[in-house]
């Protein structure tokens, strides 16, 4: 999972356009280059933290409690991530995918061997989650953040497993379905002619 995601960020294709806009408004290829692989850091990150003391809550009411989502793009959160993913990448394509290959080689030895625990991150409210929830958070975004950054440089999707696939579909589905209502979601997976303009997740 993670390995695809440094391939994807040491193609020529990401160095070539390092400075253009991404597909996604306000946040260029270098930005979302450097917010992709800090989804692979923040697992490191959260594994060296102190277990918390906030109760644990679902990764689906994770979802229904976070205020990013469908947020205003410049939000001082969205902000953040823009600045974020800059700094992450400030040292360049080569640099950034070295870092991220480097963070994965490590994961494969601690993770597996990672106790079952609870994580949380600063920016959260008073709760946390198994780690295996976060894992499975970062998974969504880095399937979801590299179909964006190869659509942006004109790659096609890394392929990932089924398993991750079918993970993170769920878990969108789910969010989709408390946006959108249930309604929409029955006609938009099943009747093409009644079907909403989107039931977008994010």
């Amino acid at each position: 999972m993670a390995d695809t995601a440094a391939k994807l960020l040491g193609a020529p294709e990401i160095a070539l356009r390092w400075h253009q806009p991404s597909a996604l408004a306000k946040l260029s290829v270098k930005g979302l280059a450097g917010h992709l692989a800090g989804q692979v850091f923040f697992i490191p990150a959260v594994l060296a933290e102190a277990v918390p003391f906030e109760p644990a809550i679902s990764i689906h009411e994770y979802y229904a409690r976070v205020s990013w989502i469908g947020s205003d793009l410049d939000t001082p959160f969205n902000q953040g991530i823009r600045s974020g993913g800059e700094e992450e990448a400030a040292d360049g394509p080569a640099e950034l995918a070295a870092r991220v290959a480097g963070c994965v080689e490590e994961l494969r030895g601690t993770l597996p061997t990672a106790p079952h625990r609870l994580v949380r991150r600063p920016s959260w409210g008073p709760w946390s989650i198994t780690l295996d929830d976060f894992i499975t958070s970062r998974i969504l975004e880095i399937v979801v953040h590299s179909d964006d950054l190869a659509f942006s440089v004109g790659m096609p999707t890394p392929e990932f497993s089924a398993q991750a696939v079918e993970t993170v579909v769920d878990v969108l589905s789910r969010i989709a379905l408390r946006r959108h209502g249930a309604t929409n979601i029955l006609r938009a997976l099943s009747r093409t002619e009644r079907a909403p303009a989107s039931i977008s997740a994010l």
